[in-house]
């Protein structure tokens, strides 16, 4: 950071990524709050010498430069301070994430925070992980985390994941014979010659990770993911009161109709994850079209988008954390999208998932059910096969956000459901993709600001042209302005 890029940051005060304290001659204490909550949330930059008046109202003269007397003695401090357990549980820092900047003659430190690992989390100070030392970043405050807060971070941090935990007192008995009967023939056709085919029931979820027996201490019973993947309804819904599952399809609707299909409790179903997943992925993808193909002699009509809904369904279930209160896997269907929303934030972040190669699902065993019976990667080229699929068909781009005050994951697909139905919504179908590909575009500004023309050209699939296109739309209508250089060293401001 320079200071032609400390001076626009200013005008717009802090934000989510953003703090500013006077600390004119020494560190102060309340650094290290930000520091946790930078490192719990998404990242941050700490800047020192900079006042603010709380009085003012006008946010572009709230902050003034004032600089520090001695940066050296402060810098020092600092890395002093950084590696004492007793401050703050982990230095996330190299050499250059510490910088002195000079500013109109005075001296600001520049301290950039990272987003911590998974595995780091939840990074506390004090010297102790308890509520009041850990914090999260909401807008421009730092927050205390609650102990639920707390715990899932703990149990992101768990390497083998969520589900492979004893459901103590949940047995066979509380398994539905007629989903694991299904999910077994599946398993048959997609394994023909597989040793597991000839286990008994309870041989089988052994090996697939849906049953356990503890040596140390011979307990046994189902897992979390035996219970929630072919579980009966009433068990499930007894272990997990705090979550649900629930299927809308808003498409097509007329009048006053809410709702054209649900899918939710409502004792028609037993509501364990593999009855959910079986029945609504075909109603995601029937109105997709299916062109005839043959290979050899076999129909073979799967298209990738297909594979890619089916993909997204996979990962919402992965990655959702069951412990959750007030959990809700929901999956939403509209006239121009599908929506895919489940509990918990994400592990990685969002440079690693949308570059792939990388997967670290928080319920293994079920990615492991999943995966053999034909669906989803373990190999983390999920989410990217679902971008080249969008890609391919030349359909807006699939919008991924990790909404941390709603303790939620939402992936919106645009599908233009409408285009299918009749000839006269063709126009209607036209305008809302051209508003839907405007906020797409809006999206990926808000998780990148310095995010340039040719990249948002690569995410999209659209042409340079294209994205000036909707940038000017969304300029025009005071939705965004340009901060600095139009292409170099510049970044957006969302308005």
């Amino acid at each position: 950071m320079n200071k032609d890029e400390i001076k626009p940051l200013l005008l717009h005060g802090e934000r989510i990524t953003l703090e500013c304290k006077k600390a004119s001659t020494n560190v102060p204490d309340n650094v290290w709050e930000t520091y946790s909550a930078f490192a719990n949330t998404y990242g941050g930059t700490i800047l020192l010498g900079i006042n603010e008046d709380m009085n003012e109202k006008d946010v572009t003269k709230r902050f003034t430069i004032i600089g520090v007397e001695d940066s050296g003695k402060i810098k020092k401090d600092f890395w002093n301070l950084v590696n004492n357990l007793q401050k703050i549980s982990v230095n996330l820092l190299q050499d250059d994430d510490v910088d002195v900047v000079d500013v109109d003659g005075k001296e600001v430190v520049v301290i950039n925070v990272p987003r911590a690992q998974y595995n780091e989390r939840p990074v506390y100070t004090k010297g102790k992980m308890i509520v009041g030392n850990v914090f999260k970043r909401n807008h421009e405050g730092d927050y205390k985390c609650t102990q639920s807060d707390i715990n899932a971070m703990i149990r992101d941090a768990n390497e083998d994941g969520n589900d492979g935990i004893l459901m103590e007192h949940y047995d066979m008995d509380d398994v539905d014979e007629q989903s694991l009967r299904e999910y077994r023939q599946e398993f048959r056709d997609e394994n023909m010659d597989h040793p597991w085919i000839k286990c008994d029931d309870k041989m089988f979820l052994k090996n697939l990770g849906g049953y356990v027996v503890e040596r140390g201490t011979g307990r046994e019973g189902l897992t979390l993911a035996g219970l929630l993947m072919f579980g009966k309804g009433l068990p499930i819904r007894e272990r997990f009161s705090n979550f649900r599952m629930d299927y809308v399809d808003f498409s097509g609707c007329e009048g006053e109709q809410r709702y054209r299909e649900r899918l939710t409790y409502d004792g028609r179903w037993e509501n364990n994850l593999y009855q959910f997943f079986t029945m609504i992925s075909p109603k995601l993808t029937r109105e997709l079209p299916r062109p005839f193909k043959l290979v050899g002699m076999k129909r073979e009509d799967d298209t990738p988008l297909h594979k890619a809904i089916r993909e997204a369904l996979t990962n919402s279930i992965i990655h959702s954390d069951f412990f959750l209160a007030g959990g809700i896997l929901r999956i939403e269907k509209h006239d121009d999208r599908l929506c895919f929303r489940n509990p918990g934030t994400l592990k990685l972040s969002m440079e690693e998932i949308y570059e792939g190669g990388n997967s670290k699902a928080r319920n293994p065993k079920m990615q492991d059910m999943l995966r053999m019976i034909g669906l989803g990667e373990n190999l983390g080229s999920g989410f990217p096969k679902i971008i080249d699929a969008w890609k391919d068909v030349k359909w807006d781009s699939p919008m991924l956000e990790d909404r941390l005050s709603l303790n939620e994951v939402r992936l919106t697909l645009p599908v233009p459901f409408a285009e299918a139905t009749t000839e006269a919504t063709t126009e209607t179908t036209t305008e809302t993709t051209t508003e839907t590909t405007t906020e797409t575009i809006l999206g990926y500004i808000r998780q990148n600001p310095k995010i340039t023309t040719k990249e948002l050209a690569s995410l999209t699939g659209m042409t340079n042209d294209g994205v000036y296109y909707h940038i000017k739309k969304l300029k025009k209508a005071e939705r965004i302005k340009r901060d600095g250089a139009e292409r170099n060293g510049g970044q957006w401001i969302v308005l």
